[in-house]
């Protein structure tokens, strides 16, 4: 990645929510795990660095794990400003790859459906990769991943070390049967090096610009990874 100068300022960071909101024909609702967005984002604003928001479809992405016991869930939804931006998200097509230094995709079991299919997921991520971007994503996020190639048509993850919600998590909330795909499997099936963690343990893997978390208990340490790269600089 090209060093960023102390005295430039670093662009935003493009932070991508699902907008599917129903775990398959199951009919329970789901939608971007809020802790997965929140947690990243605490860490970033923290360093300066400025945010914008896209889901799919933009408008108002549904969400899934509204623990306001979480003071830093709290802080954010019970801020209006930020509430109305979320609900302005912009729709991930209209990104201008150009204009920021990394993407996020938070989690949430919804990203399994919308993620990997999406035209817009594959040619902002591609975009922001090859111009020396940072990608970063957790939990059920790097489903956004397991469709990405590059120019060369290589996949993203191929021969890349990442961490994702495993199997045995997915077994454990069971869902394994309800989900489109297995998220820890279909990754390695790209060529990606899978590195789990126990269940529920906070996992990130750093990979040159690639920075990928398993659940959510790893979400604040993804947004610290991406924060320290985007601020490196010498």
């Amino acid at each position: 990645m090209t060093s960023i100068p102390a005295s430039q300022p670093v662009l935003p960071v493009l932070m991508v929510l699902t907008s599917h909101g129903t775990k398959g024909s199951t009919g329970e609702p789901t939608g971007f795990y809020l802790g997965e967005l929140t947690h990243p984002l605490a860490e970033l604003e923290a360093a300066g660095i400025p945010f914008e928001l896209a889901s799919i479809q933009g408008g108002e992405p549904p969400v899934d794990g509204l623990d306001l016991g979480d003071p830093v869930n709290a802080r954010y939804w019970n801020n209006g400003a930020f509430r109305d931006r979320l609900s302005h998200s912009q729709p991930l097509g209209d990104a201008d790859a150009s204009k920021y230094s990394a993407i996020f995709f938070a989690g949430g079991h919804g990203a399994m459906w919308d993620f990997p299919t999406s035209p817009d997921v594959a040619r902002v991520t591609r975009e922001i990769y090859e111009a020396g971007g940072v990608v970063g994503a957790v939990c059920h996020g790097p489903a956004a991943l397991v469709n990405v190639t590059l120019g060369n048509g290589a996949y993203l993850v191929a021969g890349r070390n990442v961490s994702a919600f495993t199997d045995d998590e997915e077994r454990a909330v069971q869902l394994d049967k309800v989900v489109p795909f297995l998220l820890a499997s279909t990754l390695a099936q790209r060529g990606a090096h899978h590195h789990p963690a126990p269940d529920w343990t906070a996992k990130v893997v750093i990979d040159g610009r690639l920075v990928t978390g398993q659940n959510p208990q790893s979400a604040a340490g993804v947004g610290a990874a991406m924060r320290d790269l985007l601020l490196r600089h010498g």
